[in-house]
């Protein structure tokens, strides 16, 4: 994986927490400096963590497994989608429904509805239906889209969850760690890193911040990928001379 350079955390936006009176006790760990009120992240601490989790999601990925990014407020959500699906991944970004987890069962269910409808649209089959009920599955195709897009590749529990920022998705974070689903976050000065398996202290309201770090993570998820590819080739090599 690229190295990480401290200079580019920093002109990133990475080193800015919250307001100090905002903050969470638990961040202190990850805190090197208070400065006009706003506390400073540690960078060094910032680097070796980013490191630990991009090692985690790299191993998850040769393994083929699948990581679900996260990231609701508008200033992820356009990195969240792009990076997620550079790295093939399903992604949340517009709300997480409660019981995406703990309920996969009955959002499985809307999953394949979409697929459904999509696939039917695609293929011309909807047209015997009148004006009025094409209108209706339209309308119910673009909501699907809206509220589960992203998650149509998902065909049962993911593996991992990616989130920017813990606190306003508490509920994915609540799910996830009730169904031991392990969580990379990035959490700023405000959020409690032991909510999760890999806290990343940084700026998670900052576009260049989240995009440093999302893109990051996503190369880390495509190395994995490609090592698994490999080995692959190499097995196939190995059981043709055999």
């Amino acid at each position: 994986m690229k190295k990480i350079n401290l200079n580019d955390l920093l002109e990133a936006g990475c080193h800015f927490g919250h307001q100090a009176k905002r903050w969470h006790p638990k961040a202190k760990i990850f805190l090197f400096d208070k400065k006009d009120g706003v506390h400073i992240f540690d960078l060094a601490k910032t680097k070796e963590q980013l490191e630990k989790a991009a090692q985690f999601v790299s191993d998850l990925a040769k393994e083929d497994k699948v990581i679900v990014f996260v990231g609701c407020k508008r200033q992820a959500q356009a990195v969240v989608k792009e990076e997620a699906k550079r790295a093939g991944m399903p992604y949340v970004t517009h709300r997480w429904l409660g019981g995406t987890i703990t309920n996969w069962q009955q959002i499985g269910k809307m999953v394949r509805r979409l697929k459904q409808l999509r696939e039917q649209k695609e293929k011309d089959e909807l047209k015997k239906y009148t004006k009025k009920e094409r209108l209706l599955f339209d309308r119910e195709i673009a909501k699907l889209e809206r509220i589960i897009g992203g998650l149509q590749n998902l065909e049962d529990l993911p593996d991992a969850l990616l989130v920017v920022d813990i606190v306003r998705e508490e509920v994915s974070v609540r799910e996830a760690t009730q169904a031991k689903i392990p969580i990379i976050a990035m959490t700023d000065s405000n959020a409690n890193p032991s909510l999760v398996d890999y806290p990343i202290p940084a700026n998670d309201d900052a576009v260049g911040s989240v995009k440093f770090i999302i893109s990051y993570l996503t190369d880390a998820i495509l190395e994995g990928k490609e090592k698994a590819q490999k080995a692959k080739a190499q097995a196939k090599v190995k059981a043709k001379k055999a």
